[in-house]
């Protein structure tokens, strides 16, 4: 079967950029029996298992922001075909490298044993069944969240295959991303020069704003920003970033526009509480413009040119997005491409293929 493209235009001048942002999924729990470790298939197959569907996302699957019309399959989650992937985006994109993100059930599950196990055959089958058939493609680590020490095992397994450029957490987990509890983590992450990504999403074991449990899919999607906020206040708080000096976060799928003012925030009230926290010696937001990254779809951009130069110039830093596309997810129109109206000349180049291969040491490696 063919698979449609999206007109020409829409990654016009975009050849060699870097995706940091794409999501593929196995089509099914069956896909991924030959790449689990035998005892866990038995598991999974003893408890029907694979039967279900443990994919999740943060988008209602027949919502149309959950995949563009043009990017959906004729059988299967959209982003469940190698080929349909080569066809709608890296054929007439060109990048030099996109990033699979792949958010996943298995994250989530209360069992730590079962999390780390289908975590490590999803990491089995996103190598297999898609980095080996197609060079352009790297991949973050999907790691077992609520067990710190069992992810630092999945990352010290996977560090030697280099096409892995990055631990992948969800935003909101059982405890605040700072927690020393998480240092295993970042302490592995750090060894191997690798950037923890922390992505939109929750494993729901708390509600996701501060009121608690939402009514409708709204609320629940536009308090991620919240989410992002108190994810990145804890990494600050608890002197992540000064126990370790060489570890970088991106916020991926966080949006941008929530950041100049909880930096803001965060600045001022540092100045008087700073004796609580004494190895935070300097401004928050100094901080995050080192160790810091967010992707740039979905971008809620401001209504016009002007207010979009002047959140950019409160982000006081050009090093700070990085380009995605969050395929195949629905935030640009095809005609329109990826890259928001407006944009400085001067700052595509930097988002499109100097941050990320900065922020990535494995891309600028390769």
């Amino acid at each position: 079967m063919t698979q449609e493209a999206p007109p020409s235009g829409a990654f016009s001048g975009l050849a060699g950029a870097v995706d940091c942002d794409i999501h593929p999924v196995p089509p099914d729990m069956r896909a991924l029996l030959p790449h689990l470790d035998p005892y866990w298939r038995e598991h999974v197959e003893r408890r029907g298992l694979e039967r279900e569907n443990l994919d999740t996302s943060a988008y209602p699957p027949g919502a149309p922001i959950n995949a563009r019309p043009d990017w959906r399959l004729p059988a299967g989650p959209p982003g469940s075909s190698l080929a349909a992937l080569q066809a709608h985006l890296l054929d007439p994109l060109a990048p030099r490298a996109a990033i699979c993100n792949l958010i996943h059930g298995a994250q989530m599950m209360i069992s730590e044993d079962l999390s780390a196990g289908l975590c490590r055959g999803l990491n089995n089958w996103l190598a297999a069944e898609w980095l080996d058939r197609d060079d352009r493609l790297r991949a973050s680590i999907t790691v077992p969240v609520h067990s710190p020490e069992l992810a630092a095992e999945e990352i010290e397994r996977l560090a030697p295959d280099r096409r892995f450029v990055q631990v992948l957490l969800l935003a909101m987990t059982e405890l605040p991303l700072g927690r020393r509890m998480m240092w295993p983590i970042y302490r592995a992450a750090e060894k191997h020069g690798l950037p923890v990504g922390i992505h939109a999403g929750s494993s729901f074991r708390h509600p996701p704003s501060a009121g608690g449990w939402g009514s409708y899919y709204l609320e629940d999607y536009v308090s991620y920003a919240q989410g992002f906020a108190g994810a990145l206040n804890s990494l600050l708080a608890e002197g992540v970033f000064q126990k370790f000096p060489a570890l970088r976060v991106v916020l991926i799928e966080s949006g941008v526009t929530w950041l100049p003012a909880s930096l803001w925030r965060i600045n001022k009230t540092w100045r008087g509480v700073r004796a609580e926290v004494p190895w935070l010696d300097r401004l928050p937001a100094d901080l995050v413009r080192q160790h810091v990254r967010l992707t740039l779809q979905p971008f809620d951009a401001p209504p016009d040119a002007r207010s979009l130069e002047v959140l950019l110039d409160q982000l006081g830093s050009d090093e700070l997005l990085l380009f995605s596309t969050d395929y195949p997810h629905w935030h640009f129109d095809a005609a329109e491409g990826p890259l928001p109206a407006g944009l400085p000349p001067a700052l595509l180049r930097k988002i499109t293929v100097e941050n990320p291969l900065a922020t990535y040491p494995r891309l600028a490696a390769a």
